[in-house]
């Protein structure tokens, strides 16, 4: 099939749940790749031969985008909304959440983000990383506001 591939991932038994949403990867290390699909966020460090879940202590496991610091290959970010039937951010608070770590450990970035009724999504491909350093992180919402972060997440500009 010269190079493609039409496996099932992660388990090809499995009756539902394999809506990939989005995966990215870091240049520097081709065969980690990482995966927010229907309910998960998950990691392969094979090329996408096997995948382990990272969704850790993210409020929810659901959500759309997902990408890779331009520096550094185990920072990655995304954004949780509550559900598949509520595509909103939990709580009506706005929070990018940065793992350092792979996906093992997460942390809420809040600052400059509403934090009160605010019913939004970030869908697949409205997230995005530069190349500067530091690291730029930008976003859009649903609701069509534009999110800027000049220091990799650490605050947030519309």
């Amino acid at each position: 099939n010269r190079g493609l591939r039409s496996e099932q991932i992660p388990n090809p038994t499995a009756e539902v749940g394999h809506c990939v949403h989005r995966i990215a990867m870091h240049r520097s290390r081709p065969g980690v790749l990482f995966m927010q699909k229907h309910w998960d966020v998950m990691r392969s460090d094979d090329a996408g031969e096997a995948w382990q879940e990272v969704s850790g202590n993210l409020p929810t496991d659901f959500g759309f985008p997902i990408d890779v610091h331009a520096h550094e290959p185990d920072t990655i970010y995304v954004v949780p909304i509550k559900s598949d039937s509520e595509h909103f951010v939990p709580d009506g608070m706005l929070r990018v959440y940065r793992s350092r770590t792979g996906g093992h450990e997460w942390e809420a970035l809040t600052k400059g983000l509403p934090q009160r009724h605010c019913y939004v999504n970030v869908l697949r491909d409205a997230m995005a990383v530069d190349s500067l350093d530091p690291c730029g992180v930008y976003f859009g919402t649903t609701g069509g506001q534009v999110y800027a972060s000049a220091d990799a997440g650490d605050g947030w500009a519309p």
